[in-house]
């Protein structure tokens, strides 16, 4: 796996937590910041993220159920990657929130008493970020 897709996992599986996770997405360059929600976007449909897990995600990802980000999440409308430079930290914590809540119901379901998928047998020690 790529460091981000470790990273993201971490995050999502409370390895990391989301103060870290803000704190690494905010060094990133723009561009990457907006591949990273790309990229986080794809998780979260992998995951199997369902309608149902938004105002979950809202309330977890600490944001204002009228950011923008979260407005669109609740039309169920992704492409936060194309937000404004300002509401890209707020899109991160919100589809990191969905992603954690999408990866938990799948690991409790599908990977109950062990899989195969890498991103699921990660180590419990948090690597530094890169």
């Amino acid at each position: 796996m790529y460091a981000h897709e470790v990273i993201l996992n971490e995050l999502a599986q409370g390895l990391r937590s989301t103060a870290e996770g803000v704190e690494w997405f905010e060094s990133l360059s723009e561009d990457d910041q907006r591949k990273t929600l790309h990229a986080l976007v794809l998780f979260c449909g992998q995951a199997r993220a369902r309608e149902e897990d938004v105002p979950e995600s809202i309330a977890r990802s600490g944001i204002r159920s009228t950011h923008t980000p979260a407005v669109m999440l609740t039309k169920w409308r992704f492409g936060m990657e194309h937000l404004p430079a300002y509401e890209l930290t707020k899109s991160f914590r919100l589809l990191v929130a969905l992603f954690g809540i999408a990866d938990t119901r799948r690991r409790a379901l599908h990977c109950v008493g062990g899989c195969g998928h890498e991103w699921h047998n990660l180590s419990a020690q948090s690597q530094e970020p890169t």
